[in-house]
């Protein structure tokens, strides 16, 4: 494994992972777990989820119960005979998108999918790495915006 570096001190990152298509999905979340250690941060808590469909409400519930910086999703949408990956994926990216606006904090999408063959899928388990490097760099930007003073009000004019 590959030298720490000090990019993620101080931050803790959840990961929620999809039991549908479990062996792409778990080798993601390993994938996952590695990045945030090579990273300097901390593994949070773990949930598996049924599939990616209910991972708006795990991490819903991740940022409400804990004190967790960011949430990283892990899974694969797959295709199959019809539309339902479509479906699955957009409404789930969406409400994820919701969840990181609404509290705050990143979410990385770390789902690969829709339309991808279950090979497609095996392929892209490094999209999970590129989950949580995201989350981590989002709360560091996010932690330098905080901590800068706040800009004088602007004068004159009237909306």
């Amino acid at each position: 494994m590959a030298k720490e570096t000090a990019g993620g001190t101080g931050i803790t990152v959840a990961l929620v992972a999809s039991e549908f298509n479990y062996d792409v999905s778990m080798m993601m979340l390993d994938r996952a777990r590695e990045e945030i250690a090579f990273l300097g941060a901390r593994v949070g808590p773990i949930v598996k989820t049924p599939g990616v469909y209910d991972m708006p409400l795990a991490v819903k519930t991740l940022f409400e119960r804990t004190a967790v910086d960011a949430v990283v999703v892990v899974g694969a949408v797959i295709e199959g005979e019809t539309g339902h990956d479509e479906v699955v994926m957009n409404q789930a990216a969406r409400k994820l998108t919701d969840l990181s606006v609404e509290y705050g904090r990143p979410v990385g999408l770390g789902v690969s999918g829709p339309g991808e063959t279950r090979l497609q899928a095996q392929d892209r388990i490094e999209n999970a790495a590129g989950a949580v490097r995201a989350v981590v760099k989002m709360v560091a930007r996010l932690r330098e915006i905080g901590e800068g003073s706040p800009s004088a009000p602007r004068s004159g004019g009237t909306r």
